[in-house]
């Protein structure tokens, strides 16, 4: 794991346990989300991250971006980041909150990946298999991705089901190779 990621999932296990014990995580998962989309704004990000501004200077921005938007608790986490120099790690703490929350809440993660967008019943006709192929609810996040050619990838944690075209040759590609039979 590198440092930056183990950074933010510290900073990430840390404001958990905050909500956790303040019972606001969906407050702070919210809030952590605002900041996020505040200070990577076109027009802030790149203030937020010169550092040609003076860190006091920089601070006190963020703190009047934020303040009026956010609760106390995130923050001070927020500025914590900012005057630490790790401002870039804060999407990625964002998302490692996320993480912990679906984890406590017993969610799993999935992400579909389709060649073209998914209508609203093929969506729900997957989170349906999925959730019962997991056993579990289903966070399902969808992506588009025109180089599957067709079909569709499930990723679900560390397991990804290949059922797109790009898929299916490549294994073609990968037996011609190995002078395999062909199934």
């Amino acid at each position: 794991m590198s440092r930056p990621v183990a950074a933010a999932r510290r900073y990430a296990e840390a404001a958990f346990q905050v909500a956790l014990e303040e019972d606001r995580l969906d407050g702070w998962q919210a809030d952590l989300a605002a900041a996020v989309a505040m200070l990577g704004r076109a027009d802030v990000e790149p203030t937020v991250h010169s550092p040609a501004i003076p860190l006091k200077e920089r601070v006190t921005i963020v703190r009047q971006l934020l303040e009026p938007r956010i609760a106390r608790g995130p923050l001070r986490l927020v500025t914590l980041v900012v005057e630490r120099g790790k401002v870039h790690a804060l999407p990625r703490i964002s998302e490692e909150f996320e993480r912990l929350l679906n984890a406590h809440r017993g969610v799993v993660s999935a992400t579909v990946t389709s060649a073209v967008p998914l209508t609203q019943d093929e969506t729900a006709a997957i989170r349906g298999r999925v959730e019962a192929m997991a056993g579990s609810r289903i966070d399902l996040r969808t992506v588009v991705d025109d180089g599957l050619i067709g079909g569709l990838t499930i990723q679900v944690g560390d397991r990804l089901l290949d059922a797109s075209i790009r898929g299916r040759l490549e294994r073609l590609r990968d037996q011609l190779h190995a002078g395999g039979r062909l199934r």
